[in-house]
């Protein structure tokens, strides 16, 4: 629940719930509470400053009537487009503040030389109209012109004016349309006489050029024709195709070596079919004499001649026959040829007619169209006395100006109003902007989603600027606030991923002054509050500040052990007034931290104090400083980045991290220092603030108990 509701706090312009949203805006203006006091001060003085000082200015209001414009005989546009209405009133309404119709009014009132309100002008027409206001009046066809000036009466002469000059304009552009519209009628017609002669010219020549008065008629007889041309071909295309067909089987049946005398079709042969009858009597007669007489009898013999002769005359009428279906297809397939020709030559005509009849109509409907339109333009013209009704004027004034007696402004209860309220409406704004130029650290969120690390906890703020009190805090004031935070701090690193392995822990920041040093005293100081066996070590040989907390003076440290000139690390370490916890100073600062921190005798330093100790805390220099902490974290097992409460930058802080990350360090995670809960951070951590005052009663109330419980054991001794 905790995380969630840190997640939302970082990102206050986010979605979720809208209590928190507002309860986020709540917590940027009292983080920007006196920018927006500044702010909403200085706007409130400029209005009042305003509202006193400005010059009076007076309105005049003319109002003028414009009615539909009487489109008459010549508008020809009117005939196609009609009369756009609002584009009408639009077009007047922007001619009122026209360049041109200023400058004319300036002329009549002299307002660029006699006016001190504009002579001073460098641009005297822009000035004036900034002072003329155009106010449709919404649902009617009235307008006002609105003038301001410092003096009523002048007020009232220019709205008049630019009334009087408007109108004026108007009539004379009527004036000028009607004489160009008779000019343009007179050429037109002329224009369109000579063009319908030319059009009916070419109609008649085209006429005469296709041979007939009518192409309708022509087309009609043609197409009949082509009709009965097209019925006779199909009929003679039927039977030319069964005359085919026919000859087609006679082929196939002496082709295939058959006697022709008994292919069907020969039937139809009237010679044949009688031949054939003698034929099949005779055969019939001859069998019937056989069966009496012999082979020479002579009725035998006569009848088988007569039978031969028949016989013979039968085959040569089938090949007459067969020949005349072979001559009758190729009759019927030259008279099926010449029936096909005189149909296409019919549909060819046809075709023919009917593209000089799509000529002739568009010829026609063009001169059709052109007769319509001239016309027109006569009728027009005709009536062109009756369009004299074009020049009467459609727009009148409808109220004159007159001159005020009130000040329109400044308008000093609105300007108070909106002094206020705008001011109040800057003042916020600006205090959101700064708030989203804001990118520092400032929440779990910010860690976890910016930076990608685990989040270890927040530290509270410590009031006191001794450093031995800060630096000691949690040994000094074991119930306070910050005490617990560092308790948190070893609690969430106690349950990090391989946290067994974590004996040598290095506490690093981004830039001085963000708490690192007093974050690695007092976690070294909660750890040996559990029972373990642990060791400070000052690594920051550059600007060691562990000596002070302390209050230790030797000037034998880390550096003497470095540089070789101590070898057993008990001769460095120092024991502390806090149980299990003894201390390593840097000593003297030497002239080359670099080269010494990054030696062998550094790692054999971390190697002997592992042994001896449970844990070892490094207290070592900015990332952004120098290299030694990428070195020496290198070394240890993990590594803490301490970062201060709305101080670093996301960017900053980013790469920091990379350039940790890159080096193959371990980072265990981010602790938050230096956040006042009960101050100016506590809108941003009021759940925490509220429960830092629950445990810090839970404490002093428990200490209380213990007093008076020792008071009660020592009465009672005294008693007995």
């Amino acid at each position: 629940m905790e995380d969630q509701l840190q997640s939302q706090q970082g990102n206050p312009m986010g979605g979720g719930d809208p209590s928190i949203n507002l309860r986020q805006y709540w917590h940027v203006i009292l983080e920007r509470r006196w920018l927006i006091v500044a702010t909403w001060t200085v706007c409130i003085i400029a209005g009042v400053l305003y509202a006193f000082q400005a010059t009076p200015m007076f309105r005049a209001i003319a109002r003028l009537q414009i009615d539909p414009e009487n489109q008459g005989v010549l508008n020809l546009n009117s005939l196609a487009l009609g009369n756009q209405d609002q584009n009408y009133l639009t077009t007047q309404y922007r001619n009122l503040e026209s360049r041109s119709l200023i400058l004319e009014v300036m002329e009549k009132l002299k307002l660029d030389t006699q006016d001190p309100r504009y002579a001073q002008k460098l641009d005297k027409v822009t000035a004036v109209t900034k002072d003329i206001k155009i106010v449709p009046i919404r649902l009617s066809r009235l307008v006002e012109v609105q003038v301001t000036h410092p003096k009523a009466d002048q007020a009232q002469r220019i709205a008049d004016t630019i009334l009087k000059v408007f109108l004026q304009r108007n009539l004379d552009d009527k004036k000028q349309k009607a004489l160009q519209g008779f000019q343009i009628l007179e050429q037109e017609a002329k224009g369109k006489e000579v063009e319908l002669a030319a059009l009916q010219k070419d109609l008649q020549k085209y006429r005469k050029d296709k041979g007939m008065v009518s192409l309708k008629d022509a087309q009609n007889i043609d197409a009949a024709t082509m009709r009965d041309l097209k019925t006779a071909y199909e009929t003679l295309r039927s039977t030319a195709d069964v005359a085919k067909q026919t000859a087609q089987q006679a082929q196939e049946w002496v082709a295939a070596g058959k006697d022709i005398t008994e292919f069907g079709p020969l039937v139809k042969d009237e010679q044949v079919a009688f031949l054939r009858k003698q034929v099949n009597e005779n055969s019939s007669k001859l069998a019937g004499l056989r069966t009496k007489y012999r082979e020479k009898h002579p009725k035998v013999i006569q009848t088988s001649t007569q039978l031969q002769a028949d016989t013979q005359k039968l085959r040569d009428e089938s090949e007459r026959a067969l020949q005349s279906i072979f001559q009758l297809a190729q009759l019927e397939k030259n008279r099926e040829a010449e029936a096909l020709r005189k149909y296409t030559e019919s549909v060819e005509r046809v075709f023919a007619l009917d593209e000089a009849k799509i000529e002739y109509d568009i010829m026609e409907q063009k001169v059709k169209r052109v007769e319509g339109f001239y016309q027109t333009i006569l009728t027009k013209a005709k009536d062109f006395d009756i369009g004299t009704k074009d020049l009467l004027q459609n727009m009148k004034v409808q109220d004159a100006a007159f001159a005020p007696t009130k000040a329109v402004s400044p308008n000093t209860p609105l300007i108070f109003v909106g002094s206020i309220v705008g001011g109040l409406a800057v003042a916020l704004g600006l205090a959101l902007f700064f708030n989203f130029l804001d990118d520092s650290i400032k929440s779990q969120d910010d860690v976890e989603n910016i930076l990608h690390l685990p989040f270890l906890g927040y530290i509270p703020n410590i009031k006191s600027v001794s450093i031995v009190e800060r630096d000691l805090q949690s040994h000094l004031h074991p119930t306070s606030s910050p005490a617990e935070g560092f308790r948190t701090l070893r609690a969430a690193i106690s349950l990090a991923k391989n946290a067994d392995k974590l004996r040598v822990l290095a506490f690093t920041s981004t830039i001085p002054s963000e708490g690192k040093s007093l974050t690695a005293s007092n976690f070294a100081i909660v750890t040996s509050q559990t029972g373990l066996k642990t060791l400070l070590v000052d690594a920051d040989l550059r600007r060691p500040s562990v000596h002070k907390a302390f209050q230790l003076q030797s000037p034998a440290g880390l550096t003497a052990y470095l540089s070789g000139r101590l070898d057993n690390i008990s001769e460095i370490t120092h024991s502390t007034e806090v149980p299990n916890l003894d201390v390593i100073c840097c000593g003297a600062v030497p002239a080359n931290p670099s080269e010494l921190i990054g030696s062998n005798r550094m790692v054999r330093f971390l190697e002997e104090a592992s042994r001896r100790y449970d844990r070892v805390i490094l207290d070592l220099p900015p990332v952004s400083a120098v290299s030694d902490p990428l070195i020496v974290g290198a070394m240890a097992d993990g590594m803490v980045f301490v970062t201060k409460f709305n101080k670093i930058r996301r960017e900053h802080a980013l790469r920091s991290v990379q350039r940790i990350q890159n080096s193959g360090i371990h980072l265990v995670g981010l602790v938050l220092n230096d956040i006042d809960f009960e101050g100016k951070d506590s809108y941003y951590y009021s759940y925490h603030y509220y429960q830092n005052r629950y445990y810090s009663s839970h404490y002093r109330n428990k200490s209380a108990d213990e007093t008076d419980g020792k008071k009660s054991t020592a009465d009672s001794a005294k008693g007995a």
